[in-house]
Parts: structure tokens; sequence; C-alpha cells
């Protein structure tokens, strides 16, 4: 009789500071779920394929290079269904249906966090943008890399964000 393997879960959350736009700001513009192009660096294309941008169970095609495909060739895709929305505390959820980067049980949340911060004397604009995530673990891959990944195109995520605002 075999030993059953049960699959690791890894969990990671990376956040990055938005200076200058308030938390509803960025929200309006996260919460068009077929949009994360227009944000996200190395994503060529993000566009619906069911559903309307941001309904619940709305369906995402995404490309792009930032992750590479599990064969190792070309960008990388995934057909990604919202599952969560709350308005209130401004995040919503994602799971990903399909892919070729080789991800499996992946589920994500994105969330914009509103913070005050003084700076010489006067109060200004910051949020946080946190994104959180659970996937099985990837054969040759390590979770710290992935991490670094997420951090990494947050940050520039940001400072996009920003410059679409015209924060900085």
């Amino acid at each position: 009789m075999e030993a059953e393997e049960v699959s690791k879960k890894w969990e990671g959350k990376v956040s990055a500071k938005v200076r200058g736009p308030r938390a509803e700001q960025v929200w309006t513009l996260l919460q068009e779920f077929f949009n994360f192009h227009n944000y996200f660096p190395s994503l060529a294309t993000c566009h619906g394929i069911q559903g309307i941008s941001g309904e619940l169970g709305c369906v995402r095609y995404c490309s792009g290079s930032s992750i590479r495909s599990s064969d190792g060739h070309g960008g990388s895709w995934s057909k990604e269904r919202l599952v969560a929305v709350d308005a209130k505390q401004r995040s919503f959820s994602y799971e990903i249906l399909e892919s070729n980067i080789g991800f499996k049980s992946y589920v994500a949340t994105m969330k914009v966090v509103d913070i005050d911060e003084v700076e010489e004397g006067e109060l200004n604009g910051l949020c946080v943008i946190e994104w959180s995530f659970e996937v099985e673990a990837v054969e040759g891959w390590e979770l710290d890399d992935l991490v670094s990944m997420y951090q990494a195109g947050l940050v520039c995520m940001a400072r996009r964000i920003e410059d679409l605002l015209g924060s900085r």
C-alpha cells in the first residue's frame, strides 16, 4: 500500500504603500477586475471572458511574463474567477481556474487599507495595497522566490497607480 502524499500549502502576503491618493481612489481602480493589466507590470493583457467585471463569478484571462510557464517556454497565462468582493473593506478574492504556470488550488485576496500619515505637520493621503495568497506548493519553486516576485510587482503597481492618480 502506497503512502498518500499530502500537498503542502504555501501562504504569502505582500504589501506596498501608495502615497497621495486615498484608499477609495485606489479601490475604484482595482475593483475593475478585468483591468489589472493597466496597473500590474509585466502583465500584457487582462480581459473578461465571462460575466461583468467586478461581479461575483466573472472570469478574466491574464497573460504576461511575470511568472514563467510550467514548461519553461513562452509567456504565462491564467483564467481567474472572482469569488468574493467586500466594497466596505475594499477587498476582493479570486481563484485560478486554469493556467500554464503550475499553480493548483490558488486563491488570492487584494485589499486596500486607508492609513493617515502626518508629514511636516500636514495630513497626507496614504494607503496600503495588501496581496495575500494560498497555493499548493509548486514543484521546482521556492515560496520565498514567489513572495519576492509578488512584492516587486506590487511595489511597481503602487508607483503606476500614484502616477496615474497624479500623486507624485
